[in-house]
């Protein structure tokens, strides 16, 4: 009882002047992603997209967007009109601003707003080409999709998600442990890492402009190679721990 008379209070008062340990704002660490998205890659054509209203009025005003609708012809495949039949995938990638505590967060906050109603997650290893790896959350939804002049129509369709954080030295695809590296990073590094995260995603099953329906397999294998080959081309894996 001795004891616990005195030792909360003491480790209490230690807590709180470790406040003072604190920097209230750090150097900054650039995010090791590349804003400038390719017109191509892999057979892949990027068409950039401006953010959405809604990003921009949520997300502080510096934050930075590289938004694109990722087209891909799928091989012997051309519409009645002599077109050729794309797969797509819809990339975002979202740098923070300065006020990193309300710049960037994880996407299942807002996919709910987008129509989303998530059905599972889980964690994926991607190994890549240059010998670096990193994990990637996967998300598997169904996504509603409002349609006509007013939307007052919808159609739903089976959607895949990748998503990871990327900062100044470090990859992350869980919000918790961001935070914990942020916290980490700001006592011990006097530094504050600039994040973005990257999520790509794609429709699978009977999509309107595909005649054969697409398998989830399918979708999950080309959304993997993608990300595969944007991770290699747009991280500078010099500056990744």
């Amino acid at each position: 009882m001795k004891w616990s008379a005195w030792i909360l209070p003491v480790v209490t008062g230690v807590t709180l002047s470790m406040v003072y340990l604190l920097p209230s704002a750090g150097e900054i660490g650039e995010s090791a992603v590349k804003m400038n998205l390719p017109g191509v890659m892999s057979g892949w054509s990027f068409k950039s997209i401006p953010p959405s209203q809604e990003e921009l009025g949520t997300l502080t005003p510096d934050t930075e967007f590289a938004k694109a609708i990722c087209l891909k012809p799928r091989p012997g495949e051309i519409s009645i009109e002599g077109s050729l039949i794309p797969d797509r995938a819809d990339l975002s990638v979202v740098l923070s601003g300065h006020d990193l505590n309300n710049s960037i967060h994880r996407p299942e906050r807002c996919m709910p707003a987008q129509g989303h109603n998530i059905t599972s997650s889980k964690d994926v290893l991607f190994k890549l080409a240059n010998g670096r790896e990193f994990e990637a959350k996967r998300l598997g939804s169904t996504q509603r999709v409002r349609i006509g002049e007013n939307g007052e129509e919808s159609v739903s369709f089976d959607s895949l998600t990748y998503y990871f954080f990327i900062g100044h030295d470090r990859i992350s695809n869980d919000h918790l442990e961001r935070t914990l590296i942020d916290m980490k990073d700001r006592l011990l590094r006097g530094m504050d890492q600039r994040w973005a995260y990257v999520s790509v995603s794609m429709w699978y099953g009977k999509l309107p402009w595909i005649e054969k329906e697409v398998s989830e397999e399918e979708a999950d294998a080309k959304l993997q190679a993608f990300l595969r080959q944007f991770a290699e081309d747009q991280i500078d894996w010099k500056q990744v721990k």
